[in-house]
């Protein structure tokens, strides 16, 4: 296994860690990283040249289900216990990399509407998050035909909000009531597989079906509507999502609720964004 394929593993693992985390943006961190663009052409690319697509999604791809199944309970207890640095560090992680990412736009001519863009996307984040205070009513998972429609929609709702930077797709099903009747779902269909109890795997998954066909679809669509707006407009484009990926490091801030206690805490905070931030920098590279 090569260094690269490594590499390529290890950033797909911090996108599936983000995606389940409410308040972190995948996309976010997959611009930060420096693989936005890349997934998204192979993403759209992926019915006219599968072989190459598969070879650019397969290591994102592993790093991610590692990311989302392997490491969520560390992620849990990690919030748990240490919130104030979890946090710093995932701000770190979103912030290392804005100076990569200002060099897209760097030297072109600051138009109104790119302020504009900027603007609305980061007033659009940091509103979310604090709509994210408002708890929602936590939704039942049904495999009626109006309950499978449903969680169709939510999973198209889901996949393109996974897809676009800054916007956290776990949080949109927090406020939609979603997120952890989903959470629980996939939680009960692992525990089955485990003790190779097919029936609670089958019967606990079946709900999932709709809402996986949903996310399919969902990321194909945006991915083409966000490779058509950088073809055409992407400086525009990029204004954008740096409004979004600032946005994300202020909402992730809002939405933590996190006290300080101690002047300690503050050091390893400050300690876990640094080191978040130099790794974003690098992996950006």
């Amino acid at each position: 296994m090569s260094g690269a394929f490594v590499k390529q593993i290890l950033k797909g693992t911090i996108i599936g860690v983000a995606n389940i985390i409410p308040g972190v943006s995948g996309g976010t961190l997959a611009v930060s990283m420096g693989i936005y663009d890349q997934i998204i052409q192979a993403i759209t690319q992926f019915f006219k040249q599968p072989k190459k697509s598969m070879r650019t999604l397969l290591p994102y791809g592993i790093g991610a289900v590692v990311g989302i199944i392997g490491l969520s309970f560390c992620i849990e207890w990690l919030f748990k216990y240490y919130p104030l640095e979890t946090n710093l560090f995932f701000i770190g992680l979103i912030i290392g990399a804005l100076p990569i990412l200002y060099k897209k736009v760097k030297g072109k001519p600051v138009k109104g509407n790119y302020i504009l863009a900027f603007l609305v996307m980061f007033i659009i984040v940091v509103g979310m998050s604090l709509m994210k205070g408002k708890s929602a009513t936590q939704e039942i998972l049904t495999m009626s035909i109006g309950g499978g429609i449903e969680l169709f929609l939510v999973g198209i709702i889901a996949a393109a909000t996974m897809v676009i930077p800054g916007v956290s797709g776990s949080m949109i099903l927090a406020l939609m009531g979603f997120y952890l009747p989903i959470i629980e779902t996939i939680n009960h269909c692992i525990k089955g597989l485990i003790h190779l109890d097919w029936v609670t795997c089958i019967a606990s998954g079946m709900p999932l079906v709709p809402f996986g066909i949903g996310v399919v679809v969902g990321i194909f669509l945006i991915a083409k509507i966000i490779e058509f707006l950088l073809e055409r407009y992407e400086t525009l484009v990029y204004w954008a999502i740096i409004g979004l990926v600032i946005g994300s490091s202020i909402a992730i801030w809002i939405t933590s609720g996190v006290v300080v206690n101690g002047i300690f805490s503050w050091i390893t905070a400050a300690l876990c964004f640094v080191l978040g931030s130099f790794i974003a920098y690098n992996l950006a590279k």
